[in-house]
């Protein structure tokens, strides 16, 4: 058995599982909202901000950066006064447009069928 001191460092990994790994990244409250208002393109802070209504710039700039840290968002700025900074979607980023619209596709579908779901197990609950 090889262990992770033995393996090459682009394939050691900092979680023991590099699916919840990921997963704990792109299935936060905010992650598929940015992503997704990325993928028609290269945005400003305050575009990406209005695209996702109740999300607070805070927020915002922690999911941003965390998605950037990861891989999927590339940020530039431009030495301008005031400074004018881009955040647009790597290739990492657009690889992963194509099975998120299909979670956002099934979500949407079965989004009704969900919620009736919890309204009958509530509704068996004692209170």
């Amino acid at each position: 058995m090889i262990t992770e001191t033995e393996l090459p460092k682009s394939r050691s990994f900092e979680q023991p599982c590099p699916i919840r790994d990921v997963l704990d990244r792109i299935g936060d409250q905010w992650s598929l909202l940015v992503l997704d208002a990325l993928a028609g393109g290269t945005l400003r802070f305050n575009a990406i901000s209005r695209q996702i209504d109740d999300i607070s710039k805070q927020m915002l700039s922690k999911t941003l950066r965390r998605l950037e840290h990861d891989g999927f968002v590339h940020r530039t700025v431009y030495a301008e006064v005031p400074p004018r900074v881009e955040y647009e979607l790597t290739g990492l980023g657009r690889s992963f447009l194509e099975p998120m619209k299909g979670l956002i596709a099934w979500a949407d579908t079965h989004h009704a069928a969900i919620c009736e779901a919890r309204a009958d197990y509530s509704a068996r609950e004692p209170a």
